[in-house]
């Protein structure tokens, strides 16, 4: 029986709450691959505390603060514009020169190459909170010890584990495509403009070596740290917390977690995600901010997009799931109430 056979085979007899099968036989990644992955995450997180240490003594720029702003929308909207909304899921369809510059900002978020982030995400959807999820915080069973052990696994835990994703099985499409072929290769090249561009722009800015270096630190790996983490807790807090309106397959807990939703440009509307995924807008409901959405719409108006798949009102009402015995009960007395 090959690996696939066995994953199907295992989500069909997944009952939910136990630990996945064969769970613990994930052993550790190869050194260097952990050394690698142990760099992109640490540095950034140790950048972070030397941030707040400099600022509790000499406080932090305005300057390190805009470029810190600037740079984090770049990346996370090519992030979750580019590698998730237009790669992963076909949204919509952009015009060529569009894909390239999102592929080039997605990639400066250091959150891995195009073709094996889209190679990941695509896999998680294809068996969401069950055996074969790269990242599910239910890996290790329902109960609080299970839950906890999870969600260190599904915030970044998964990134150190030997649980590689084929992406000619996942990802055929982007590996025929020579343009995203070759930003997919450019990978460590665009890390290193990522964090050269807001060197230059400090040192530019303030004319003085100091004004790159604390540029560097807050808009370069701090600015880093910030986005991975984010994004990281779609991947864990939103399948944990959260409220779940809308109806998903069987044993996907993915939720909405609100406060996250600037942060995140709309991806924490993470159940509306995980209910119509090729959707363009994840905040289905009113009010939920979705500036991914908004960036989208721009581009469409623009005629840089074409073929959005908009949220579909009809479709989304008959998706929504059925209130609780409780909630309908509430409802009732509510209602008997004002008569």
């Amino acid at each position: 029986m090959t690996v696939s056979e066995q994953a199907v085979r295992d989500r069909e007899v997944y009952d939910g709450v136990s630990p996945f099968p064969r769970a613990a036989e994930h052993a550790p990644a190869g050194g260097a691959q952990v050394g690698l992955t142990g760099a992109i995450v640490i540095v950034p997180f140790v950048a972070l505390g030397t941030g707040i240490w400099l600022a509790w003594g000499t406080g932090v720029t305005l300057t390190d603060l805009l470029l810190a702003g600037v740079f984090y929308v770049v990346t996370g909207l090519g992030v979750t514009v580019g590698f998730h909304r237009l790669f992963t899921h076909g949204s919509f369809t952009a015009r060529p020169w569009l894909r390239v510059v999102l592929a080039m900002a997605g990639s400066m978020s250091f959150q891995g190459n195009l073709i094996d982030w889209v190679a990941v995400h695509r896999r998680h959807h294809a068996f969401t909170d069950r055996p074969g999820d790269p990242h599910s915080p239910y890996r290790y069973g329902a109960g609080l010890r299970g839950q906890l052990q999870g969600l260190a696994h599904a915030h970044l835990g998964w990134m150190f584990a030997d649980d590689q994703t084929p992406v000619t099985r996942y990802a055929p499409d982007l590996l025929a495509d020579p343009a995203m072929a070759r930003v997919a290769r450019a990978f460590p090249a665009l890390c290193a403009v990522s964090l050269t561009l807001p060197f230059l722009a400090g040192w530019a800015i303030s004319g003085e070596l100091y004004g790159g270096l604390t540029a560097f630190l807050w808009a370069g790996l701090v600015r880093v740290a910030l986005l991975q983490h984010v994004t990281w807790s779609v991947n864990s807090l939103c399948h944990v917390i959260g409220s779940r309106p809308f109806t998903t397959r069987r044993h996907d807990r993915s939720t909405n977690v609100w406060p996250l939703a600037l942060l995140s440009f709309g991806e924490s509307w993470h159940n509306g995600h995980h209910s119509e995924p090729s959707c363009a807008r994840h905040g289905l409901d009113r009010h939920q901010v979705d500036p991914s959405a908004g960036l989208i719409r721009v581009f469409e108006r623009l005629g840089w997009a074409t073929g959005v798949h908009w949220p579909d009102r009809d479709r989304l009402e008959h998706r929504r799931a059925a209130p609780s015995v409780e909630a309908r009960a509430s409802a009732g007395d509510a209602a008997r109430r004002k008569a």
